[in-house]
């Protein structure tokens, strides 16, 4: 078909569903208790009888197929829905089909779709094509009703660490025995090279208290029938939404494996003190014409420009409509249904600018009333122009009007190691000049503060949250390279010793800083991805964490082990609001290559009355003169927080490096 006939003919598709939307068969506002807005459309299970539904209002017939497994074989049994209201269709079978695998198939303009399982399948078969019937409450495991997560009074108390499970247990000297999987990643007493932890009790050891899972429902790009062979995929490609992903399962094939087995990796984690983070992916979906949106209301989950086209504010081929009230209720039941299910601490929205304001505070607020310690933070920006008017996108700078999201700070990020699009560009650490007022702008938070020149910020031209725990403190994700690649990307000509000082002192800015504090898995022994910045589909070799590295690089893990301990012992370095921070916090010197600021009257309670932290990104030591007695706690790599050698006249502050200082 030709691009014109296509734009014709998508017009046409609009033109005929806004005449139906005239004939009810769109949502109505909530509030009318007989909209599919208000309608339950999850699978309802009892021993007595299966209630199937799906939204469908265009359809001219819908039917279910029963298969014994989840892929192969013809259908045991075809059974047609009955229309509802309001574009609803439903079916009871009056038996128990526990362990049945399903799917449904609509009739549209006398064309009958492929076969899906349904946007709100709970349990799938191998590669996501059959939704299974299933009692959830079977794939608990023992004590899941009394399992909780960490407590949070506030976000910034988060110390987060971003993992791709595959990554940490793949490597040959993981000492893993389940490498890869939901279970490996919890195994506990495992060790690589010369008796090091690995896996959870390197986590633990190094003390974060918050993992951040890449995509972990279920998704395209792996397929769950050639384990045996080497696959790797981030997960950005969504197909099950409301599913766990089958590869890293011990078993794909039965359904109700993944669930019970993410769940014991969930449970494992909360009985080691730490909170689970769930990657999700909303805006887009892994395929168009045959996602199953499409297969049950095409187009209608989507945006389109005017001209017929797929919006693709993604730039992975489509968006999504989160502006739609179908749309909306289904992430919010959605990310409702993983809280409340699987009793995760909190969720991650990539690309987050691509939903509407609306739909981020009725998310918030619904997983608030499940866990009120859940918290929700995102990219507050887009990776291409949409139809949805900016005043309305959830974009970092709009994070005022959503009192309970946080949202990555790239003001730090890039203002610490240069830009994340230009290899050659350098940040603070990395000898920049002309930075410190973006650094100056992460340590508060990315708050209003009187003292600092917001026209001199490398992205952001004024403050964009009210209090500090709205903004994501980091220097380096998954994404783009890991923090050692880019500084050696960019100061190729710099010795190791140099690019290991500035890889330490980038994190020791983002674990002192206000904000939520979020480090990248293995960037705590340097992690390498030998210098490529889109990792995304690479194999193991790049994506893997090499225990070999932890090893090697026991001085850096230390650092950043006793970053965390310094981070956790004193409140001050994690205030509550924006007024405190005002109140508290307060530049002493700023000059090219330095910054340094004071801490004061026990901020946040803390045991320390005044602190004093100094950044010197200076090759040379710096000769700071003091006004008062201080106690040094961290110098170089020796921390001492509890005494500290006395400083009278001057600290003497080692090249590249952070100094703290308190009075008790």
């Amino acid at each position: 078909m030709t691009r014109p006939a296509k734009i014709l003919f998508s017009l046409l598709f609009i033109a005929m569903f806004i005449t139906c939307s005239d004939k009810n068969n769109t949502p109505e506002r909530p509030g009318n208790d007989s909209s599919p807005v208000k309608a339950d459309l999850w699978l309802d299970y009892t021993k007595e009888a299966t209630t199937f539904k799906i939204w469908s209002p265009n359809a001219e017939e819908i039917r279910l197929f029963l298969y014994e497994k989840g892929e192969g074989g013809k259908p045991e049994s075809e059974h047609k829905l009955k229309p509802d209201q309001n574009g609803v269709w439903k079916l009871d079978i009056q038996q128990d089909l526990q362990g049945t695998y399903y799917t449904y198939q609509v009739m549209i303009g006398g064309n009958w779709l492929n076969e899906t399982p349904g946007i709100y399948a709970k349990a799938v078969g191998v590669n996501g094509k059959r939704a299974m019937v299933l009692d959830l409450k079977s794939t608990d495991p023992e004590g899941w009703d009394t399992d909780r997560g960490p407590r949070l009074n506030d976000p910034n108390e988060a110390i987060i660490y971003e993992l791709h499970i595959r990554d940490v247990t793949v490597h040959p000297e993981s000492g893993s025995t389940m490498p890869g999987t939901y279970l490996g990643l919890v195994e506990s007493g495992t060790k690589g090279p010369e008796g090091i932890a690995t896996g959870l009790d390197h986590i633990k050891e190094l003390g974060v208290n918050y993992v951040h899972l890449l995509p972990t429902f279920d998704h395209y790009a792996i397929n769950e029938q050639r384990l045996d062979s080497a696959q790797f995929n981030w997960g950005y490609d969504p197909q099950n939404y409301n599913v766990p992903e089958g590869s890293f399962s011990s078993n794909p094939y039965k359904a109700e494996v993944r669930l019970k087995e993410f769940k014991q990796m969930v449970q494992t984690f909360h009985n080691n003190g730490i909170g689970v983070i769930l990657d999700v992916v909303y805006n887009h979906t892994g395929r168009t014409g045959n996602s199953n949106f499409n297969l049950e209301n095409p187009d209608y989950y989507y945006r389109f420009w005017e001209d017929g086209s797929l919006s693709d504010a993604a730039a992975c081929g489509n968006e999504t409509a989160s502006d739609k009230e179908m749309m909306r209720k289904y992430i919010i039941e959605s990310v409702s249904y993983w809280a409340r299910e699987y009793h995760l601490d909190g969720f991650r929205f990539d690309l987050m600018g691509i939903h509407d304001i609306t739909t981020m505070n009725e998310v918030a607020e619904a997983v608030k009333q499940i866990n009120p310690h859940i918290f929700v933070y995102g990219e507050g920006w887009t990776a291409g122009d949409s139809p949805l008017p900016e005043k309305d996108r959830a974009l970092k700078k709009h994070i005022k009007e959503m009192s309970q999201i946080t949202a990555f700070s790239d003001d730090i990020r890039d203002g610490l190691k240069g830009s994340v699009f230009e290899d050659q560009s350098t940040g603070f650490v990395s000898g920049a000049e002309d930075t410190e007022e973006s650094v100056k702008f992460g340590i508060v938070g990315s708050i209003r503060h009187p003292e600092i020149d917001y026209s001199k910020i490398n992205y952001s031209k004024a403050e964009w949250a009210n209090d500090p725990w709205q903004a994501v403190s980091y220097v380096s994700c998954h994404d783009n390279h890991t923090l050692y690649d880019k500084l050696k990307v960019s100061r190729p000509e710099v010795d190791r010793s140099k690019l290991v000082a500035m890889d330490k002192l980038a994190n020791a800015v983002v674990l002192t800083s206000q904000g939520v504090a979020f480090l990248h898995a293995g960037s705590e022994m340097l992690r390498t991805k030998n210098e490529e910045h889109n990792s995304y589909n690479l194999p193991d070799s790049i994506n893997q964490i090499d225990w070999n590295w932890k090893v090697k690089n026991k001085a850096v893990f230390d650092y950043y082990k006793n970053l965390i301990r310094l981070r956790k012992a004193h409140p001050a370095f994690r205030m509550k609001s924006g007024e405190e921070v005002r109140k508290h916090l307060s530049f002493k010197r700023v000059e090219n290559g330095l910054i340094s600021y004071q801490i004061s009257d026990n901020a946040n309670e803390d045991t320390w009355k005044n602190i004093l932290v100094i950044y010197n990104a200076n090759e040379q030591p710096f000769s700071y003169a003091l006004d008062e007695t201080w106690q040094i706690a961290v110098i170089g790599d020796r921390f001492d927080l509890d005494q500290g050698t006395k400083a009278k006249k001057a600290i003497e502050v080692p090249g590249i490096s952070m100094l703290v200082a308190f009075q008790k």
